[in-house]
């Protein structure tokens, strides 16, 4: 990234180009006399309270027309509110002491205290640990509690440590607890389905500066994120404006590396694994992929902005131009980009504290593919993407058609197409995409590529070593990897022959030679991947050669195995060798081969070769040709000695044959046209 952002950017984000947005409708809390919202990012729930009152909606769905649940609770103060993860049991923290527990159907209550003095309650959370059910954090650790059905709490752990403040998040089951005068020492705990493991403790990164000599990092400074199945953390300092990534492993935590900040107060989201940094003094967002080893952002920051109603289609940011603007704000949201009451949520939402809303972050494909230059690292990309997958798919196709469109270097588009057939193969191996199996239009190609066994995982880039193991995430902890299974982006070699080479056929026919070049290079990247073959590109290839006349190449790449043997093949070769008699006589062998007599014995009668065409059928007992295609051939000729001999093996052949029509009709013409030729 060249540029740093300007800051001068408007507050209102509607209008204009962006690479991210929030979308109306919102969740709206229209709740009386509400005392504040929340969001229990366990169980997906905004919850907004009165002073007797637990309000929750279902944000999974994010449909506005819900109405939310209600729950009766005692009146008291209310530091933050979360649902046991079976949603029976409402706790809520009344104090830096105190916890109470509502169960909803019994309406028993229960409550928890801490040492009073001696040290301070900081938070909990729900667990579906096997170890515990609840922890809660304080200044002097963490307690680990079991809680049977009847809210009975039963101490089986505690974690001694100092702690000053901690971050949790139930995607990734991972707590830190912060210690130490500048709170830069970090001690975690994954409490997932496993149990609970220890991570190594370790140090954050802090410049200092003469002004600063021991900064002090808070609560609001680092994020714990989840994208590709790993799990992150970052952290901002302020001082050498840099976001430090941090990724645990099973036995280390282990620094990745920084990213440039322009703005001393940021925030951050996961949309569908990409990384988006809010960067809120100047009121733009920079997307990265912390997949690849670049650091470099995605596209260029750009604002969020603030999107009416579209339907479905969300991502096409052409149409949604047509209804964006100040008009376009209803008369209850007269939304402040980046206000100070916004609280960003794990992975994707946003909290509005004055609007009393929720929004939720989305990406738009179509923006961020225009804006890129880089067409292979953004075909990597797009295929990366599993909320839009169709969406990222039909991208991809596009992009194709427009490189080969665009005469781009063959390199450039081989590189391009290598991208798709390896994401299509991965995809395959690792069972996202169900590859279809149909005899007719796909062939098995036989090569000395790679092999299932030592398959590289090329779809999103480099692999992960067998050295570097990961943190285990709880199974469905994150929203993104449940859908993967249910769509993918990945371009079968089908969809690649008729969504790309064929609909650019007719425009590149002139240049015939280019588009050969890359279909070359595509059977070769689909080789190496031992993937099937649509024989339709076969027979494309085979037309395109011989347009150009290339017909000494054109029997190379039969001869050589590149094009397989197939029915469809050998009757292009015989339709292309009216041109050149080698290229026919390739069909003719290769429909032999592959004993389709039928077609075969036509051919040699269509050439005028009918009496090696009966023999043939006489040899290998063929009796699918009709009778007729013979006699007529050698009628045609007008050599009534091959007529005869026609009719004389025919009969030998077929029991019956002088009964039938086709008998008397050549035998009758046979006497009139020759009556010296004895039958």
């Amino acid at each position: 990234m060249s540029n740093r952002p300007s800051s001068s950017q408007s507050s209102v984000g509607t209008g204009g180009l962006s690479h991210a947005y929030i979308q109306h409708p919102s969740l709206r809390c229209n709740v009386p006399e509400s005392r504040g919202l929340f969001y229990d990012d366990a169980n997906r729930l905004l919850i907004c309270v009165t002073s007797d009152q637990v309000f929750s909606w279902e944000t999974a769905s994010f449909n506005p027309e819900v109405s939310p649940s209600a729950d009766s609770i005692s009146e008291g103060p209310i530091l933050s509110v979360r649902f046991s993860l079976d949603k029976k049991v409402i706790a809520v923290q009344r104090s830096d002491s105190e916890i109470q527990f509502f169960h909803r159907e019994t309406k028993k209550t229960l409550t928890h205290k801490c040492r009073a003095g001696s040290e301070s309650l900081l938070g909990f959370f729900w667990s579906d640990s096997p170890l515990c059910d609840l922890a809660v954090v304080k200044t002097s650790g963490m307690d680990l509690f079991a809680c049977d059905s009847a809210m009975n709490l039963r101490l089986v752990e505690t974690k001694k440590v100092n702690v000053n403040w901690y971050i949790y998040t139930h995607e990734s089951r991972l707590v830190l607890l912060a210690s130490g005068l500048q709170c830069k020492t970090i001690t975690g705990f994954q409490l997932s389905t496993a149990g609970v493991v220890r991570l190594p403790k370790f140090e954050m990164t802090l410049a200092t500066t003469e002004s600063n000599s021991k900064p002090i990092i808070s609560a609001g400074d680092v994020h714990l994120i989840t994208v590709y199945g790993r799990i992150y953390c970052l952290q901002v300092d302020r001082e050498a404006m840099l976001l430090h990534t941090y990724r645990f492993y099973r036995d280390a935590v282990v620094q990745q590396g920084s990213l440039p900040i322009y703005s001393s107060k940021l925030s951050v989201s996961v949309v569908d694994n990409l990384l988006l940094v809010h960067q809120i003094d100047a009121k733009v967002v920079i997307i990265y992929d912390l997949f690849v080893d670049s650091r470099a952002p995605v596209s260029a920051p750009l604002p969020l902005l603030w999107r009416g109603y579209q339907g479905s289609d969300t991502s096409s940011q052409a149409t949604n131009k047509e209804n964006e603007g100040p008009e376009a704000s209803t008369s209850n949201e007269n939304i402040v980009m980046y206000e100070d009451a916004w609280t960003f949520l794990v992975p994707d939402l946003i909290l509005d504290q004055t609007n009393k809303v929720l929004w939720r972050v989305h990406l738009d494909l179509e923006a961020i593919s225009a804006s890129s230059s880089d067409r292979t690292s953004l075909l990597e990309l797009l295929q990366r993407r599993k909320l839009e997958a169709n969406k990222a798919k039909q991208l991809c196709l596009g992009i194709s058609r427009a490189l080969i469109l665009e005469r781009r270097p063959a390199t450039q588009v081989t590189q391009a197409i290598d991208v798709l057939v390896t994401a299509y193969s991965y995809s395959v191996k690792a069972g996202i995409y169900k590859e279809l199996k149909n005899e007719k239009t796909t062939a098995t190609t036989s090569t000395n590529g790679s092999s299932p066994d030592n398959e590289r995982q090329r779809a999103s880039g480099s692999s992960i070593s067998e050295e570097e193991v990961e943190m285990d995430l709880p199974s469905g902890s994150a929203d993104g990897q449940q859908e993967s299974q249910l769509s993918s982006p990945a371009i079968s070699p089908d969809e690649l022959y008729k969504f790309v080479f064929a609909s650019v056929e007719e425009m590149m026919i002139d240049e015939s030679d280019y588009l050969v070049a890359i279909i070359t290079e595509f059977l070769r990247s689909i080789s190496a991947e031992k993937l099937k073959v649509d024989l339709n590109i076969y027979v494309m290839t085979l037309r395109l050669l011989a347009h150009s006349k290339r017909f000494a190449e054109l029997s190379l790449f039969v001869t050589n195995k590149i094009i397989e043997p197939s029915k469809e093949v050998a009757l292009q070769l015989l339709e292309s060798g009216g041109q050149n008699l080698r290229v026919r006589k390739l069909g003719l062998d290769m429909l032999r081969q592959l004993s389709l007599h039928h077609e075969y014995i036509s051919s040699l009668v269509q050439d005028g070769y009918y009496l090696e065409a009966l023999r043939y059928a006489q040899k290998r007992k063929v009796t699918s040709v009709r009778s007729s295609l013979f006699l007529e051939a050698a009628f045609a000729s007008n050599d009534m000695q091959h007529l005869a001999a026609i009719l004389r093996v025919l009969s030998e052949m077929i029991p019956g044959f002088k009964e039938t029509s086709e008998y008397y009709t050549f035998h009758g013409l046979l006497n009139e046209t020759s009556s010296s030729v004895a039958v």
